[in-house]
């Protein structure tokens, strides 16, 4: 078997590759940059960008599944390089699975797709998109959701799979922004700390993604559907994140603002940082404000029915596997 993984290059695409490496499945990794590391293990790397449907094509052809992990992701930045990379990538990965004949397409979503800015407490997948985002990415990567689920047909089975704040050792985006921040005295709770967020370790991320290229198929229960996906252990935010950076040898977040504060903060940096025209990230902004002070953690049951997901690591351990890496 020979599977392509978008974005091998990336934290969970490169555990991703390793993993099928590791089952003897023929991987071919499709990223921008080089990969080394990946190469070293058998991967075979090709270089492009999903936005060039001509390598996308080249690089889908001759597989038997494609996980589309590749996208745009962070907080800010332009409408139009989030649309290109997760709308018209999925759109080009879509059409090569066609034109190739690929029978499976595993596409990694998110919880923020139908993350309206308040409390999302043991929602399931009958949730519905709301009606207007805070941000480019949730937007943008429910457009590409909504295209791979109704692609799904009995030449081309579709899945996606929506884990929440995947984080563990090798994690490249949310522990050294935390780490970051912490060490420049930038970071504030938000609100009271009582939220509670289930986040996504990095190897039940992995398991969740074999565990839909073993079971989707045309007209497999799972192929059509959205899956959230996460550890199944909800926790106050602020008490994980004060227990990451602990991780890293920091002190705990103790400062706080308010949810309100946060908010109208948020809105003031974006016009401004719109306004003189800057790409570089905001102190704050209206989504993170948000998801800073609300809950959000999910309804497991349906990946745990038709995917028999079963988070293996949990927080506690896993916790304790990046403390270890972090002091290598």
């Amino acid at each position: 078997m020979r599977v392509l993984v978008t974005g091998g290059g990336g934290f969970l695409g490169a555990a991703l590759s390793r993993a099928l490496v590791a089952r003897g499945v023929q991987v071919r990794s499709f990223s921008r940059g080089e990969y080394p590391e990946l190469e070293a293990i058998g991967v075979e790397c090709c270089r492009g960008d999903v936005s060039d449907a001509v390598t996308v094509h080249t690089a889908v052809r001759g597989c038997d599944a494609v996980f589309h992990v590749a996208a745009k992701a962070g907080v800010w930045g332009r409408r139009a390089e989030y649309w290109t990379s997760n709308v018209v990538g999925t759109t080009n990965v879509l059409t090569a699975c066609v034109t190739c004949g690929v029978p499976r397409l595993i596409y990694t979503s998110s919880p923020s797709v139908v993350y309206s800015g308040h409390d999302e407490c043991g929602i399931d997948e009958s949730a519905p998109y709301p009606a207007r985002y805070l941000a480019h990415y949730p937007e943008t990567k429910a457009l590409a959701e909504q295209i791979v689920l109704q692609q799904n047909n009995s030449q081309l089975a579709t899945i996606a799979l929506r884990p929440h704040l995947i984080w563990g050792p090798g994690d490249n985006h949310l522990m050294p922004r935390l780490i970051e921040k912490a060490r420049n005295g930038r970071l504030r709770r938000v609100g009271n700390g009582t939220n509670l967020v289930d986040t996504t370790y990095i190897d039940n991320a992995v398991a969740a993604h074999l565990a839909a290229l073993d079971r989707l198929q045309p007209g497999a229960p799972c192929a059509g559907k959205a899956y959230f996906i996460a550890n199944d252990e909800p926790l106050p935010l602020w008490d994980l994140i004060n227990r990451m950076l602990a991780s890293a040898d920091l002190p705990p977040v103790t400062k706080s603002i308010s949810p309100r504060t946060a908010y109208a903060a948020g809105a003031v940096f974006e016009a401004v940082y719109k306004l003189l025209g800057r790409q570089d990230e905001p102190p704050m902004t209206r989504f993170v404000a948000r998801q800073l002070a609300t809950s959000h953690w999910y309804d497991l049951t349906a990946a745990k029915r038709d995917l028999s997901y079963a988070p293996a690591v949990t927080v506690e351990e896993g916790l304790r596997r990046l403390r270890e890496r972090l002091h290598r």
